[in-house]
């Protein structure tokens, strides 16, 4: 076997040839690195970047700076401000002689800003500590008013806290940023239960008073009943504004007064305190109503309901007990007799019928003769004078209360005819006296018993009406009205509690000049010897018509008062008129259950008329 030999090899030619395999590569190589430029489109795109954030960041600082410059400079003054409104006091109310009958007391509060608390809960539990107020209530009264008032603004947590507690607070107040002790303005009833149902009363706003009404703010006080609230524009004022200057801890560094408060416009009522003063006491003990009204202008001088309650309650913050106290009683002291409650007339509707019957031409000197009793099939209607009173007309049927009359000739002239003679005299309406949830009382009539109660009327229902019982009901303001409408010559006019309005007329009696005449010399003649006679004096001239209204069907036999519940007894009416001096007044009282017109609600009206006149035996 031959040995193998290696083959020698030409390095040139190996180079030369591998030249040759790889050259156009090399070649290619060369080229592209000679032609090599870096990528610039990021580069162009970071520059732009760039730019556009300096571009950005110098146009937004010289906006800053320059532009809104003086506008960021005054927000950042107003940090150091904070405004506070300050209520204005309401107006004061007086009687006819100036004296107060609604006041203001100045007294403390303890407020939270929230902006400047650093432990709300330790803060909430220290005010309960400070005043004695239950946490709970704290918390809640928290919880109601934060979504009403602003984070920076004052939200009352206490109020109607005394001079010493305040002062005891104030020494340790400085450990407790965001508690400030506020001035406040609360209102004072001096005659309390006596003018309760007149005044009303104000307490705090509640949720859809100060949605209804943005000048409120939580903790302000609104009036809630009577002329507190009918006329709470008038006496409400304008508040006014401070610039709390703080710090940054928010304390108070100065208060500079910007907008001064504008208290409310005081009121003088055309009642007189010592008038009001002397019908509570007439009515003494018994539940009902005392209207006294001048004729002429339409002026309330009185208007009393008994029982009543103590409106200094309601002012203060009234506790669950005394609010179910008042409300439960069964002597309802938060009704409003005169005007809120509404009762059968009895025999005071005749003044009504009287006008009614001669209008429609019922001669006043027809008489109907009175055996104690009315026929109407099986039905028996009876007098309440069971012996009867013989022949009678008109006057002599005002005179003794004769029902039989009545009977008789409400069914000659028919129902149609006293419906429409009552409401033309203002009842069955509001009066439009200043004072809220007046009722406007009732007169029956056909049409009304059958959407009622389903059934048609009958002739006894005309008995009934006749005599101011059945389905009439009234209340003791609306026959003041009519009693003065009488004495004025057909005016029915707006009772007035404000001593500066105008007189206003509502209506007019539909009945002549010779019949209003008609009804008030009966009015006299029953004053000075018929069943009126004890308001009769000899130094005035007086009128006067009694009622009995019958509460529930007693039948053939009656009970004395006494032997009933005081549920079931009648209620007693008296209404009247007195002249003397140039004055004229009618007096309207009405007491509940009372028993008898005559022997329970005249004397009343005597007392009345016994301050208005002086005593009625005293020499002249």
């Amino acid at each position: 076997m031959l040995p193998m030999t290696k083959r020698k090899q030409n390095p040139d030619a190996q180079g030369t040839s591998l030249q040759g395999r790889n050259e156009p590569k090399i070649r290619i190589a060369k080229e592209n690195n000679e032609a090599y430029q870096p990528p610039r489109r990021g580069v162009i795109l970071l520059e732009l970047l760039i730019l556009a954030f300096f571009v950005v960041f110098t146009s937004r600082f010289w906006i800053l700076q320059v532009h809104q410059g003086a506008d960021f400079a005054i927000q950042a003054q107003n940090n150091h401000w904070r405004e506070e409104k300050v209520s204005a006091p309401r107006g004061r109310i007086f009687d006819v002689n100036s004296n107060v009958l609604a006041d203001n007391r100045t007294t403390f509060g303890l407020s939270l800003i929230r902006d400047d608390v650093r432990d709300l809960t330790a803060t909430l539990a220290r005010v309960s500590v400070w005043t004695g107020l239950p946490l709970e209530q704290i918390e809640e009264r928290y919880r109601q008013s934060r979504f009403k008032v602003k984070s920076f603004e004052p939200l009352l947590l206490a109020q109607d806290l005394d001079f010493a507690l305040m002062a005891r607070i104030e020494s340790e107040l400085y450990a407790w940023p965001g508690l400030e002790i506020v001035v406040l303005t609360r209102r004072s009833y001096p005659e309390k239960d006596l003018f309760a149902h007149i005044l009303g009363y104000v307490a705090e706003a509640n949720e859809r008073e100060l949605d209804k009404d943005e000048d409120l703010a939580m903790g302000d006080l609104v009036g809630k009943a009577g002329l507190e609230l009918t006329m709470e524009k008038r006496l409400r004022g304008t508040k006014g504004l401070y610039d709390i200057e703080v710090d940054a801890s928010g304390h108070m560094i100065d208060r500079v007064l910007r907008e001064e408060p504008i208290g409310g416009t005081n009121m003088h009522l055309a009642i007189d305190r010592d008038l009001q003063k002397a019908c509570w006491d007439a009515l003494g003990s018994q539940a009902g109503s005392i209207v006294v009204m001048e004729p002429d202008s339409g002026k309330v001088r009185a208007m009393v309901t008994a029982p009543a309650y103590d409106n200094n309650l309601f002012a203060k913050g009234i506790s669950h007990r005394d609010w179910d106290a008042l409300r439960t009683s069964p002597r309802f002291p938060l009704q409003n007799r005169s005007i809120q409650s509404v009762y059968p007339p009895g025999s005071v509707w005749k003044l009504v019928m009287a006008g009614c019957l001669i209008e429609k031409g019922i001669s006043p000197n027809e008489s109907v003769n009175c055996p104690g009793y009315a026929k109407l099939g099986n039905q028996i209607f009876r007098c309440w004078k069971h012996s009867g009173h013989g022949r009678q007309n008109l006057e002599q049927a005002l005179f003794n209360s004769c029902d039989v009359y009545f009977y008789v000739m409400a069914e000659r002239i028919g129902i149609n005819a006293i419906e429409a003679f009552a409401r033309a005299s203002g009842f069955g309406s509001r009066t439009g006296i200043d004072l809220p949830h007046e009722k406007s009382g009732l007169v029956p009539s056909r049409d009304w018993k059958k959407r009622r109660h389903k059934i048609s009327w009958t002739r006894g229902d005309t008995y009934n009406t006749s005599i101011g019982q059945g389905y009439t009901l009234i209340t003791p303001i609306q026959i003041a009205v009519y009693v003065s409408g009488l004495l004025n010559g057909g005016d029915i006019l707006k009772p007035l509690l404000v001593d500066d309005e105008e007189r206003t007329v509502r209506m007019r009696i539909p009945a002549s000049k010779e019949t209003l005449d008609f009804i008030v010399r009966a009015m006299q003649r029953t004053a000075s010897g018929g069943t009126a006679k004890v308001v009769g004096r000899k130094d005035a001239i007086m009128g006067g018509k009694t009622g009995t209204a019958q509460v529930v069907k007693l039948g053939k036999n009656r009970r004395k008062s006494s032997e009933m519940a005081w549920r079931e007894r009648d209620h007693a009416w008296i209404a009247t008129f007195g002249k003397k001096n140039g004055k004229t007044y009618v007096v309207v009282v009405m007491v509940e259950h009372g028993g008898g017109g005559s022997s329970v609600a005249g004397p009343v009206a005597a007392k009345v008329y016994d301050h208005l006149f002086g005593p009625k035996d005293a020499p002249k």
